[in-house]
């Protein structure tokens, strides 16, 4: 399945989680734009550190969201890159291998584009 797909089919399955646990969901809703809204960092510097904490866990889902934010609010491959690189020196082989998804994730959505 294409990354695209993936993203996709990840929020058709947050939709129905968001229906089942409403209350709970909408408390992580709110913390997360809290998180986003304030504070010195800008967006594209907090969804950063979200995507390298994301390799570093080794949440794909994560990455993929992550990444297609990181393109809305402006990143380059370039930075991307740059970003990958420090959590793989952080986090060794296995980050390694994340990153790699998460530099052809942001490829495929990039050809997409244009």
């Amino acid at each position: 399945m294409s990354y695209k797909g993936q993203i996709d089919q990840t929020r058709t399955e947050l939709r129905a989680l968001y229906k089942t646990i409403p209350a709970a969901t909408a408390g992580f809703t709110t913390l997360s734009n809290a998180v986003k809204e304030n504070g010195p960092l800008s967006i594209k510097e907090k969804e950063y550190v979200a995507l390298g904490m994301a390799v570093a866990l080794r949440c794909e889902p994560c990455i993929n969201f992550h990444v297609e934010a990181l393109m809305k609010a402006g990143a380059t491959r370039e930075e991307l890159g740059d970003v990958l690189a420090m959590a793989v020196q952080m986090g060794g082989g296995p980050t390694l291998m994340y990153s790699a998804a998460a530099l052809a994730c942001w490829d495929e959505l990039a050809a997409a584009k244009g």
